[in-house]
């Protein structure tokens, strides 16, 4: 089983569609900390459409509070300031996939301390900053669920 965990996401219909990815492949979903929106805003529950209900949410006070419900797992963190892609790292059953707000990303002292399980996924024109959030768990969790045969769940 795979875990995405959203630190302080700050759009909803991002949080909504990343839900209905989490739903459809059995993945943990883990907000972390304060959002910019409330949990029952009507554009989060229309994103994810009629799967809440298929959703395994977890709410965290913070990160710590996430690695502590998640012992066993591994905890990747999701940057444009690395250049270390996700396509050439081997994912493992359990991994927690960690990504920041849409308008800042990670803060800089955790990608700092774990530098060594910071990832990105390529963007060939520079001119472009980021990618949307949704697309980028989405881009992310089917590598993920590719290299482990599709077996979340």
């Amino acid at each position: 089983m795979l875990h995405i965990a959203l630190v302080e996401p700050e759009i909803p219909p991002n949080t909504g569609n990343i839900a209905r990815l989490c739903a459809a492949t059995f993945t943990e979903l883990h907000i972390v900390g304060a959002t910019g929106f409330r949990m029952d805003d009507r554009t989060l529950k229309r994103a994810g459409l009629d799967y809440w209900n298929e959703v395994r949410l977890h709410r965290h006070l913070d990160l710590e509070r996430l690695y502590e419900a998640l012992p066993a797992s591994r905890f990747l963190y999701f940057t444009t300031k690395t250049d270390k892609t996700y396509a050439d790292w081997q994912f493992k059953d359990g991994d927690c996939l960690i990504f920041g707000r849409e308008t800042r990303g990670l803060p800089e002292d955790l990608l700092r301390k774990n530098w060594e399980r910071c990832l990105t996924i390529p963007m060939p024109n520079k001119n472009v900053r980021s990618l949307n959030l949704a697309n980028s768990v989405g881009i992310v969790l089917y590598e993920a669920l590719r290299q482990l045969g599709f077996s979340a769940g």
